[in-house]
């Protein structure tokens, strides 16, 4: 049977799934190079949500983590993710900025990127596509599998073809952010999209939100995809992807060649199961079947999120009440894919319409912008009573037609014209203080540091109320805590 190739997810997508995307790169130096010999087709690495984190949150330099992942890794590709025109924010960028972007991803060791667009509109990622062929990276086109009466296995087929014919791409890719694919469906899906890929390979992306992505991986495999996406375990499941260890194994059984190195990716899941418990990160577990999943559509990084802001907020009691007007609003926007920036946008316009009680009160900017357009043409029509309430009650500073937008990479140097195009495409993308806010913290750790035993033992017990007396020894040494007799 043929040889099926595994694209790795566990630095990117399984901790934006699991951990907020608050993965150091100190987690990941230790691993890289077990991973870079495990035989994984590629290791993607970095989309641009991981940019926004390594800035804003973790104060590290996300350039510096690709580079010094380049040290690590030297035979398998590393990839990262163009999110149609918009990088960091929902904004369409520039297309010199979009295109100087490729080539700091290039010129920093990627050499395999996706482009996808949540409303399937091509003009938006043709061109990036085609770029990063001319740069000499792997070319990835995907569509964004999403549930509604637009999203059918004709189109998903006729926008195959198109991304085929019009970009030339090295790999083609069904992406299924919300883990919404069924053993049912992805036998009809398949056939078609691989009636015009040809010679394309035909790669398969899901998350195991109900519990349904490792059977649809073994039904994809059966009916003609080679290339598959996996986490490893224990970063792998609930609302990441398959594991890698159970996926690999069930694929061999059925007499699949995978050429995974066992041993080095038990290695690997071994050290993030010892980082997750040393940091109180939690592990990816399997989920229950939810029927529910197929109304609001989340995808997983977005869910984890929605439940942690609510949950700081004091409304998680809200929360099954924002699901179901999110469902209701992706209805009513006319089924943009539940992809970022999408899913943000139709959850964001949820919560406010339950928190204020009056539905569209208040429409945040880029609801009034993806209504009139400005991230690309939508699927369907947005419903004439919800249209008008978006257009009278969003800011009237948007313009009702988009504008073309001017080339910003001359004023960039002009502005900055001692620094790195790296660091000028950061400050281009943020505002305020927040790369200066990220060089002040200091270099970025490269080594992750366990505590010893005894550190990890009396930080557990100064977390307890009235712990009374207490005596530790070892040798002639003896530590006593508490009150004096």
């Amino acid at each position: 049977m043929a040889e099926i190739k595994i694209i790795d997810t566990t630095l990117r997508d399984a901790p934006q799934c699991l951990w907020a995307t608050r993965m150091t790169t100190a987690m990941m130096l230790p691993v890289a190079e077990q991973m870079d010999r495990a035989g994984f087709e590629a290791i993607d690495l970095m989309s641009t949500i991981h940019f926004d984190v390594c800035v804003r949150y973790l104060k590290e330099d996300p350039w510096q983590r690709l580079r010094l992942m380049r040290q690590k890794v030297t035979r398998t590709r590393m990839q990262s993710a163009m999110r149609s025109k918009s990088l960091l924010s929902f904004d369409v960028q520039p297309d010199d900025v979009n295109y100087l972007w490729l080539e700091c991803l290039a010129k920093n060791g990627i050499r395999r990127v996706r482009a996808i667009d949540g409303l399937s509109d091509l003009d938006n990622i043709v061109d990036i596509l085609r770029r990063v062929k001319a740069l000499g990276m792997e070319s990835v086109g995907s569509v964004v599998f999403c549930q509604s009466p637009v999203h059918t296995d004709r189109f998903y087929a006729q926008k195959t073809r198109e991304l085929i014919e019009r970009a030339d791409i090295d790999v083609m890719m069904i992406k299924d952010p919300g883990g919404l694919l069924t053993p049912d469906r992805i036998r009809t899906l398949v056939p078609a999209v691989l009636e015009v890929t040809g010679k394309v390979p035909l790669e398969l992306h899901s998350h195991c939100m109900t519990g349904l992505a490792p059977l649809v991986y073994l039904e994809g495999v059966r009916l003609g995809v080679t290339q598959i996406q996996t986490s490893i375990a224990p970063l792998a499941n609930g609302p990441a992807q398959p594991a890698t260890q159970t996926v690999v194994r069930n694929l061999r059984s059925q007499g699949y060649a995978v050429n995974i190195d066992d041993r080095l990716v038990d290695a690997v899941g071994a050290h993030f199961r010892r980082v997750a418990e040393h940091a109180g990160l939690p592990l990816g577990v399997p989920m229950e079947y939810d029927q529910f999943h197929y109304e609001h559509q989340i995808p997983g990084g977005m869910l984890t999120n929605m439940k942690f802001q609510l949950q700081q907020a004091g409304l998680m009691h809200r929360f099954d009440q924002i699901l179901e007007e999110t469902a209701r609003v992706f209805r009513e926007l006319g089924w943009p894919a539940m992809v970022t920036p999408f899913s943000q946008l139709v959850g964001t316009q949820a919560v406010l319409n339950v928190m204020q009680g009056e539905r569209y009160r208040t429409v945040p900017d880029e609801v009034k912008k993806y209504a009139l357009g400005y991230y690309g043409k939508l699927l369907a029509p947005i419903e004439p009573d919800v249209l008008d309430r978006i257009i009278t009650n969003g800011s009237s500073a948007i313009a009702l037609e988009p504008q073309p937008l001017a080339p910003a990479v001359p004023r960039l140097r002009k502005k900055y014209p001692h620094l790195s195009d790296e660091e000028r495409l950061l400050r281009h993308l943020y505002t305020g203080s927040q790369v200066d806010d990220m060089q002040a913290a200091g270099p970025l750790q490269t080594e992750y540091r366990f505590d010893q035993p005894i550190v990890r033992l009396l930080k557990e017990l100064a977390k307890r109320r009235n712990p009374g007396r207490i005596a530790i020894s070892k040798g002639g040494t003896r530590l006593e805590l508490g009150a004096a007799r």
